[in-house]
This record gives C-alpha cells, structure tokens and sequence, in this order.
C-alpha cells in the first residue's frame, strides 16, 4: 500500500521512536547515567514541520497506525528544505521566518542515491504509427531533474514492524556547466543547479486556498512521478503475473487532489512505456487509485490552467483530454440531451479561462472516493460530487479520520496514562475501544479526585509554557479555553473573539460581577498572503492587551496567544486544555482532528455539528458536549434565502458593543482605522461564515459552560467520560478500515527470535 500526500507534518520522532519501541525506561535510566534528562534532549529535536496542518498530521497518524498495525506499507512525499514558516509576533502582528528544520542535519533519515529518478518536464510531443498500426506518442526536448530518496523509519507499537516514509530531494542532472565556468561565469555555471533544486526546497504555506503557480505544479508531478517509477520497479521486482496483476498488487492512495496526476502519469507510463491498449491501461488505473476529498471549499479546490498544465506537461494533457472524451461518451449514454450535466462533470472547466478540474480527474481515475467524516461524506454525495454519485454511487463511502493513541495521549500526557493504565492496564494503547472502562469509575469519588489532580498539573505546566512563550502569567486554576488551529475565517476565531470582547464590556460594566475565572488560549498560522486571517492575529493581540492590563479584570480573565503553533506545542497544549473551541460554521471543515486530540485528553467541547464534531458527540453523549449554532442544513437555507447581519447588529445590544469596540478604534489607538476590514466583513459583506446568526446561540452556550465548570465533580465525570468514550477516533480504526474496505491489504506480521541474554 502506497500512501501519496504532499504533506507529512511528523513533529519530533525520539519520543514517539522511545515509546513505539518500548524504551521508555532504559532511555530515561541511560540518560540519567550520563547526566542528562530525556526531556532535555527531546526538546533540542526540530519538529519536521512538513505540512500545514490537519492534512499533514492525519498523514503522520495514519503511518503510525499502518506501522502498528504490521500494514505493508509506504508513505511517499517531498523533502521540503524549508517547511512551514516560522511565526514570530511583532508588534501583535504575525512575521513569517523560514523554518530552516535541516539547519543541523536530520539523524533519522537515510540518503539513498541508489535510488534516484529522471522526472521530465515541458517538452514537445511527437507520434508516429508503429509497424502494428498502433499510434504511439514521443515526449521529447524535455527538462529533466533527478529525484532522490530520503528514507525515515516509521516504528510500529512493540510489533517488531518498521515501515517506511521515503521524501524526494530534487538534485541536478549535473553540478555545474564546466563549459560557463571555463570562460569564467561562474555564477551561470551553477545556476541550472539551483534552479532544478528548487523544487523541493520550500513547503507552499497554505492548503485551504488553491494557489495555481508553476512551481506547485511541478512539486506535485515531481513527487508523484518519482514515487511511480519506484512503485513499478518494485512491482516488477516481485511479480512474475505481468501487469494484469497491478491492481492486486498495489494500491495506492491520494490523500486530497495534490497527488491526482499520478492518474494521467500512470496511463503516460502503461501507454508510452510499457506499450498497453487504453481500455486494459485505463482498468489498470481504475483499480490502483483510491482517492481522499478533504475539502468542500470551494477557494481550495484545485483547477490548473490548461495553458499552463499543457506547458509543464504537455503529454499528460493529452491524456486528459482523451480520458475526459470517453468519459463523458460514459455520461451522454447514460443521460442524454443533459448538455448541462456535460459541462458539469467535464474534467475541464469553460467558464473564463480553461482549467483542469483536478478533483473531477480524482473522482473518474479512482475506484474509491471517500469523505473523512460522516457529515462530510454526505456533503459530496448531496453537493460537491452529486452527479458523479449518480453515476457511481458504488464508488462512494466514508473513512471518519483519526488520531494515533500513541502520540496524543500515551506520550504527550504521561500522567493521565498512567493513572488510566494503573485501573485498566496498557492495552488500550493499541485498542483504544478499551478506554471504555473507564466509565464505571467516572462515578468514583477518589478517581475523580485523581484525575483532576492530573489535570491540575497539566495545567500548570501549560502555565509556565504561556509564561516562557508570552511573558503572561495565568492563573492554572481558572478555565482553560483553548481554540488551537489554522487561522481560517470559516474556523471562526473571531467568534471566539467576539465572545471574550462581550464578557470584558460585561465585566467593566459589572465589576462586581461573580463569574468563572477564564483563560482563553489561541495559537495558529496564517497564510502569509491571507490578510483578513493576519489581521485577526493582531486583533487577538490587541484583545488581549487590553484585556491584561486591566486591573479590574485581574484573576477574572486573560486573554494568551502562543506564537509557532506546531505538533510540539501542540502536544503541551491538549494535555492541560478544559474547553477545545471547535466552532466552525457548520459544512465547511471536513472532519478536523484537533477536536479528537482535546478529547482524547480530556478537555470538553464547545462546538456546532460540523465535521466530526457530530459523531463525536454521538460517542461521548449529549449531555457531555456544548453544543450551539446552525446546522448544515439551516446555514444552506440561510445562505440561500439571504440574511441581513445588519439587523442582527442593530437588535443585540451585547453584540453591537463587542463590534463597537473594535470598530471605533480603542483596540488600536495608533491606527483607529486598522481593524475596520473586520468589522466591514461581516456587516457590510454578508458574513459569509454566519457569524452573528450564530453569536447568541454561541453566548448562551458558554454560560452553560462557566455553570458546568463551576461544579467540578460534575466537570470531571464529563470528562472521564469524554476520554472513555473516544475509541472510535483511533487512527487505527480508521487505517483498519481503509485497508478492509478499499485497499484490500492484509497485516504482514513480523516474528523475530528471542534475543539471547549474557
């Protein structure tokens, strides 16, 4: 099984390695011996920050699960030189540095130069008719850069199982052009070097808005031509059966639509290469590729310009055009005189410029296509995919994501493991439905007493991270109310921000007002070209100042940002979070995993029905969920009747006095005007993520939630309950799923001989 994602946001691996391989307490003992604390050295590690988010850490849970579940199996994607930007805050505003991740060399991969590829580009297409009349095609005049192959080791959970994660480099097919260094132009005689290297150099930072540049394109062919080419030389290593047998062989799985030129790269090689018919290239093709949708936004969907698809890969457009022929040959018999059902379901679209519509290619070059959450499944079934559904309903089904038990509870919360291990043993770190047994002692005064000591202390050292981090100083005993994520418009920080904004006009207008004292705790990145997502950054910031310095608001409520969100900080911030802040607009986010990793470690949700916000709180039970705002349903009818936020701002007091107040100025007294884009947005502009509609509905429901804190045997048993409910979020089930139902691998299980001792 090959897993294709051109992110793999991995963060550091000695922990994870010490824990998968059972090492935990030989390693602490060894480094004690020397001198040193594991933690210590655990922190000097760089996180491999090579994706931006959700996409990327799925694909890093899901080889942890494919490794421990003894799967035969690869991940392949790029070795970025320069992964996700490194954010600085300057001024309350986001500065993006590079995140040099390779400045002093990476211990666990491999460099393996016996494994290098040509990949082609641009070029001319020539054909002639061979001796038997078939009509062959010649791609040449091409660029060639060479792909390179860096392995990193991927350990199972104590099975004695390795898999592997290989990321290409781009090399030059040469070092330098000796002819310009020997008439002394030096700098041309490197520069093809460096320009062919710049494939891989750096990680496009943004996966929710589509950015059609050249050098994306060419990253995304780079890797999947790469990954092929060892794809079949390993195939024709191991199978005698000829390629009639690929599809039995080798699956091969594109998470989200960047891999989905392996589709036309595929036939280009069965076509060109190997010299097969269509028909038994296109069967082949069919039956290799499954296909992941992790988006319904329409900004990130992928659609290339022809006139630039057909000028880096002028061979494979072709092949669009004749796969894109005979498909809807496919359609006109099945829906005749639909001229309108034609342009809906081309793989090209007309309006405007000519595109390629890479997600129509995934969906008729695959023989699986899958949501990751049941809402989202039934979105692409209902909207985004309708029409394909009708034609292919068999090919559609759901593979709710998860989160690796190993990862997000039994290494990033060692004290909350132990306790739970200590009543129902370890087993639960590879079956994590285990976790159930927890519920009977959710009614144990004395466990529950324990778990809140757990969670203080949690707390308190998340506290000292904010004060090491921001200089703030927060009290671990007052609510910890965490939204963690991308900086997104539709992920709704600013509703959040809404919220702090009216509890802090409520407090100065009530200052004897008795209320839950409560942190509020953001981190994330923004694109660096996403102006609205930075500018709410710096309206937190500003938020947060006023907030801080406000004696009257002492011990009452702070307001923190963390700077550099990645798996790391991650990793400290779930373990000691009371609220995850899961608020999207409802039909906009896939499926989300932070929403699992708050969960898993206890925190309780505060969230609308959108992703797998719903069977979350199907598991964990209604009662043990905040539930508030719009269904998909109702934002759809909204949106398309229309909605005046006007009139919602003119008729809420409470509301009006949180917009006020970023609106006049007193957030940013050197520029009074700086944060009126926000405010504009959403009054004059629409609010298209359903903001106000939301707001009172959001309101009432964190009261709910300051009531439910303030009873604490009450709070714990939710959330006990909210941890022994979450088995069905395991990486694993879902891998277990993914490997039954559409792959059809089976575990290959590794048996070593007892070790001799001395």
């Amino acid at each position: 099984m090959y897993y294709l994602s051109l992110e793999f946001l991995m963060g550091r691996a000695l922990g994870n390695a010490i824990l998968n391989l059972g090492l935990e307490g030989r390693a602490t003992q060894a480094m004690q011996e020397l001198g040193y604390r594991l933690e210590a050295l655990e922190d000097w590690e760089y996180d491999a920050g090579l994706g931006n988010g959700g996409l990327g850490r799925l694909a890093a849970c899901f080889l942890d699960s494919m490794a421990t579940l003894a799967l035969p199996a690869y991940g392949y994607g790029i070795r970025y030189e320069f992964g996700i930007f490194f954010q600085r805050i300057r001024g309350g505003a986001q500065v993006e540095t590079p995140d040099n991740w390779l400045r002093y060399g990476n211990p666990w991969e491999v460099e393996r130069p016996e494994y290098l590829y040509p990949v082609h580009f641009y070029g001319q297409v020539s054909s002639r008719t061979d001796a038997d009349g078939a009509l062959r095609f010649l791609w040449a005049d091409t660029q060639v850069i060479m792909a390179m192959a860096y392995d990193t080791p991927i350990p199972g959970y104590r099975n004695n199982t390795v898999n592997n994660m290989r990321l290409w480099a781009a090399k030059s097919t040469r070092e330098f052009d000796l002819d310009y260094f020997n008439h002394g132009d030096y700098e041309r005689a490197v520069s093809d070097k460096a320009q062919s290297e710049t494939i891989s150099k750096v990680l496009y930072p943004n996966d929710n808005v589509f950015e059609g540049r050249e050098l994306r394109l060419k990253q995304e062919y780079f890797f999947v031509s790469a990954t092929l080419q060892d794809i079949l030389r390993r195939f024709k290593k191991s199978s005698s059966g000829g390629f009639a047998d690929f599809p039995d062989q080798v699956a091969v799985q594109l998470n989200d639509t960047h891999p989905a030129v392996a589709i036309p790269e595929l036939m280009r090689i069965l076509l060109d290469q190997e010299r097969l018919g269509w028909e038994e290239a296109w069967a082949i093709t069919v039956g290799t590729f499954g296909y992941t949708n992790h988006t319904i936004l329409p900004e990130a969907l992928e659609r290339w310009p022809v006139s630039l698809f057909g000028y880096v890969l002028p061979r494979h457009l072709q092949i669009l055009y004749e796969i894109n022929r005979r498909f809807l040959e496919q359609v006109t018999a099945r829906w005749p005189n639909e001229p309108e059902r034609l342009r809906r379901m081309s793989l090209f679209e007309e309006d405007g410029e000519k595109k390629v519509r890479m997600a129509h290619l995934a969906v008729v070059g695959s023989h699986s296509v899958n949501g990751v959450s049941s809402l989202h499944s039934e979105i692409l079934k209902a909207q985004l995919f309708r029409d394909f559904y009708e034609l292919w309903p068999e090919r559609f089904n759901n593979k709710t994501n998860g989160i690796t038990p190993r990862r997000w509870l039994r290494l990033c919360n060692p004290a909350l493991s132990r306790l739970i291990s200590e009543r129902i043993g370890e087993d639960w770190v590879r079956d994590l439905d285990q976790l159930r047994r927890l519920e009977p002692l959710a009614e144990d005064p004395r466990f529950r007493e324990s778990w809140r000591e757990v969670k203080l202390a949690n707390k308190q050292r998340l506290a000292e991270c904010v004060r090491s981090l921001t200089a703030i100083t927060v009290d671990p005993r007052s609510l910890f109310d965490c939204q963690v994520k991308r900086i997104h418009e539709y992920k709704r920080q600013l509703l959040n921000l809404l919220h702090v904004l009216a509890l802090y006009n409520h407090l100065k207008a009530n200052p004897g007002a008795q209320v839950v004292p409560r942190t509020v705790i953001f981190a994330g990145k923004a694109a660096p070209g996403y102006a609205m997502a930075k500018l709410i950054i710096r309206l937190i910031h500003a938020a947060a100042e006023r907030v801080n310095d406000d004696p009257d608001l002492d011990g009452r409520l702070k307001v923190v940002f963390l700077p550099n969100y990645g798996v790391s900080l991650a990793e400290r911030i779930m373990p000691g979070a009371d609220l995850s802040e899961q608020i999207s607009t409802a039909g906009t986010e896939a499926s989300g995993t932070g929403n699992m990793k708050f969960a898993l470690n206890g925190a309780l949700t505060i969230g609308t029905l959108d992703g797998a916000n719903v069977e979350i709180r199907e598991e964990v039970g209604e009662e043990n969920f905040f539930l508030f705002g719009l269904t998909a349903a109702e934002v759809a009818q909204q949106q398309a009747r229309g909605y005046d936020p006007r009139e919602l701002f003119d008729s809420n007091p409470t509301l009006r006095g949180a917009l006020d107040l970023i609106a006049s100025g007193a957030l940013s007294p050197g520029q009074p005007d700086l944060f009126v884009p926000i405010v504009a947005g959403l009054l004059d502009h629409g609010d298209p993520y359903m903001l106000l509609e939301d707001f009172d509905s959001y309101l009432n429901c964190q009261q709910r939630v300051a009531a439910a804190y303030r009873d604490q045997e009450a709070w714990t048993r939710m959330s006990i309950l909210n941890v022994a409910r979450m088995g069905r979020f395991s990486s694993d089930r879902t891998i277990r799923e993914y490997a039954d139902e559409i792959w059809g691998v089976r575990a290959a299980p590794v048996s070593l001989p007892p070790r001799k001792r001395s």
